[in-house]
């Protein structure tokens, strides 16, 4: 047998592994974001504390994780959209500052603390989009986004192929898949424009955010090269750690939020 004709059946049990891994989280998601309020902050906050642990293993801390998971608990329980808690507001921010320095001096790492704002701005992000008048719609998009960027980045990548972005850090992405990640994510918006209440303006801003999360994925990339592993953990079959799924929200759900902020005031 030919080395091509025994990675093929490989390749393709990965890939049926890596799609129906891929389903079940997002009718997760999607099923947490319709139920909202503490359902949605649960899942939030689990996915928060699993990535400030890959986080810690990454940056070379991973001694100190379990004290990083607990420092993020903190500010993520004040995050609950439920009275006595705040819920996502400032106060909740200022908690993820002051956590970040526990860690900081507590820990002495800098590098570790910095977690508390990759794995936390994301979480405080997604609950405040939820909590909308239509949030629901809002934090869809944000996720489907993110989305349809991989999708259309791996399978457009795959078709066409040609130079890569930066294959110091990530050998596999292509420009080709880059543009396709966009195109995809702009349609994904005009879909969300065209059946929900997102506006247009907000719908072809999709395209600057899949930018924006090829970035983030980048950036995890970067860290992982650094560390010397091919994965953030080994936690979700086919995809990796919950930071190899996330990486593209982590700047995008902020930056959503802000748009939101600056467009609706």
């Amino acid at each position: 047998m030919s080395v091509a004709a025994y990675l093929r059946p490989r390749f393709q049990r990965e890939l049926t592994r890596r799609i129906t891994v891929g389903i079940a989280l997002i009718a997760l998601a999607l099923g947490d974001i319709w139920l909202g309020w503490l359902y949605f902050w649960a899942l939030v906050s689990l996915g928060s504390i699993l990535m400030m642990g890959e986080w810690s293993d990454l940056v070379k801390e991973g001694l100190k994780r379990r004290f990083a998971q607990a420092a993020i608990t903190v500010p993520l329980l004040l995050l609950a959209p439920q009275p006595p808690f705040p819920g996502p507001s400032l106060t909740v921010l200022l908690a993820f500052v002051g956590m970040a320095v526990v860690l900081a001096i507590g820990a002495q790492s800098v590098r570790l603390a910095l977690g508390m704002f990759y794995a936390g701005l994301p979480a405080v992000a997604l609950v405040f989009l939820r909590e909308l008048d239509f949030g629901h719609e809002i934090a869809m998009w944000a996720l489907a986004l993110v989305w349809a960027t991989d999708i259309g980045a791996f399978f457009v990548g795959k078709s066409i192929g040609g130079p890569k972005v930066w294959p110091a850090v990530s050998p596999k992405k292509t420009w080709s898949g880059a543009i396709g990640g966009i195109v995809s994510a702009i349609g994904c918006g005009l879909l969300f424009h065209h059946f929900g209440r997102l506006t247009l303006e907000l719908a072809l801003a999709s395209g600057l955010l899949s930018v924006v999360a090829q970035a983030g994925d980048f950036f995890e990339s970067f860290l992982k090269r650094r560390a010397g592993v091919k994965d953030s953990g080994d936690l979700l079959p086919g995809h990796g750690g919950v930071m190899d799924r996330l990486d593209g929200l982590v700047p995008v759900a902020p930056l959503v939020a802000l748009l939101w902020l600056w467009w609706m005031t």
